[in-house]
């Protein structure tokens, strides 16, 4: 079996899309007046429920991605459920060869998570955040467990963003 082949079977799996974001630790931890480190975000279709009892959810990364790198070394995270009219957001850090993350959230109406201190989108279908339980190396990507310190459904409006046969889908 060919990548070409596996990855035609994959994008056969509808999937919904969510945008996964976590701040860096600040420059200097010791000291309070240091500067928070910048946020970090990026989409992803690789994300699922694992537990309700303790609730954990799981996220793929790709081995080596800042996402990786950062929540290798950045326990706290969020995730925002996108809605279908969220398109331009899962495209905007979907790019490859993209600008920085501070570009990529200029304009982008947010909060800050009470726990993870990540940012939240506004008119998300649900925000999750989480700490991470658990790394796993599997192939090129990384499997990062995280339970869930908090789960809103700040907007019970509005459908799902799908991702099917390599692009963003609504429901009809």
């Amino acid at each position: 079996m060919s990548n070409d082949e596996f990855r035609a079977a994959m994008s056969r799996l509808a999937a919904g899309v969510v945008l996964v974001t976590a701040q860096e630790p600040p420059l200097d931890p010791d000291d309070p007046r240091a500067p928070a480190g910048e946020d970090a975000g990026m989409t992803a279709t690789a994300f699922l429920s694992v537990s309700l009892d303790p609730p954990l959810v799981l996220v793929s990364l790709r081995e080596g991605s800042r996402m990786d790198d950062l929540l290798d070394e950045q326990p706290l995270w969020a995730v925002s459920v996108l809605a279908e009219s969220q398109r331009h957001i899962a495209g905007r850090f979907a790019m490859k060869g993209r600008l920085s993350d501070r570009l990529l959230f200029e304009g982008l109406p947010r909060v800050r998570g009470e726990y993870s201190g990540a940012p939240l989108v506004d008119g998300a279908l649900a925000t999750l955040e989480c700490r991470t339980e658990q790394r796993v190396r599997a192939g090129d990507h990384t499997l990062v467990i995280g339970r869930v310190l908090t789960a809103r459904v700040p907007g019970a409006d509005g459908q799902p963003l799908l991702y099917f046969r390599g692009r963003y889908r609504k429901l009809d």
